[in-house]
């Protein structure tokens, strides 16, 4: 692998471009290549079966495109699929999902001594924040709960108002949360709603998203496998989406922080041309 070689990111749909607009900024002589599988948003409903389905054929994609790493973005993915994609890619390229920076950074935050989980369906019913977790920290409290309306209420644009601010006090009025140190955004959409969600939980819960520790890591690694980027030239940044919208293309601008083009890539589609 090269160190000219881009890093690839991608998710369920959009809201891994809170990721990609936080790598970009941190290790901004790399260029990037972002894919949102916006034809089969969301994730958090489907089988494990097929989000790997999915997420295969977008990591093929992505080294088609030579990047020499690639993050899967996504929380539904990386509980349900990354695995399935180390076995299968782990030696075409470097591989990070959005799970492990937080709970590395929790496992050794003994202040922390009970912590809430929201995220989709598929990411809480995975388990996979818990059982991590525990199995470093055993004195650890870990409470999670599937927050389903959060995701598609940020996409439709309502947030950091009273809008918000209500569905998320009435979800983190969850009984199991009571005296919570700690809550863990398992949802790349989350970021966006940070401040509703400290307004509600106060100062004294620390708040744990993915853009708060991936970016480090990544470039740890990059640098460690001796192809991080170091040349002066600022990276561009490409956007792939599997299906595309005018509401999509507005979205997108706002996850990401600024205006962006999306590019119609429609990568899931059998010898006859059919869409899968």
């Amino acid at each position: 692998m090269k160190t000219s070689q881009p890093i690839g990111i991608f998710d369920s749909g959009i809201g891994g471009l809170t990721v990609a607009s936080d790598i970009s900024k941190y290790l901004p002589n790399e260029d990037i290549i972002y894919f949102g599988d916006t034809a089969h948003l969301p994730y958090g409903d489907k089988s494990t079966q097929t989000i790997q389905s999915y997420s295969k054929r977008i990591v093929e994609f992505l080294l088609e495109k030579k990047c020499k790493a690639i993050v899967v973005a996504c929380n539904s993915a990386s509980s349900m699929a990354f695995d399935f994609l180390a076995e299968n890619f782990s030696e075409k390229c470097l591989l990070f999902n959005v799970i492990d920076p937080i709970t590395d950074s929790i496992i050794k935050n003994k202040s922390i001594k009970k912590v809430g989980v929201i995220g989709t369906k598929a990411t809480i019913y995975s388990g996979i924040y818990e059982n991590i977790l525990k199995e470093h920290r055993s004195d650890l409290v870990v409470a999670s709960l599937s927050t389903p309306l959060l995701a598609p209420m940020v996409e439709s644009g309502y947030f950091n108002n009273k809008i918000s601010r209500t569905i998320i006090e009435n979800y983190l009025k969850y009984p199991d949360f009571e005296n919570i140190d700690g809550l863990i955004l398992a949802c790349t959409h989350y970021p966006l709603i940070k401040n509703d969600i400290k307004k509600v939980v106060g100062n004294n819960i620390q708040l744990f998203d993915s853009t708060d520790f991936l970016a480090d890591q990544l470039k740890e690694n990059l640098s460690k496998n001796k192809i991080l980027n170091t040349s002066k030239t600022k990276g561009k940044t490409s956007f792939f989406v599997s299906d595309w919208t005018e509401s999509f293309a507005e979205t997108a601008s706002i996850f990401y922080g600024k205006e962006i083009k999306l590019e119609l890539a429609q990568i899931f589609r059998n010898s006859k041309n059919e869409i899968f």
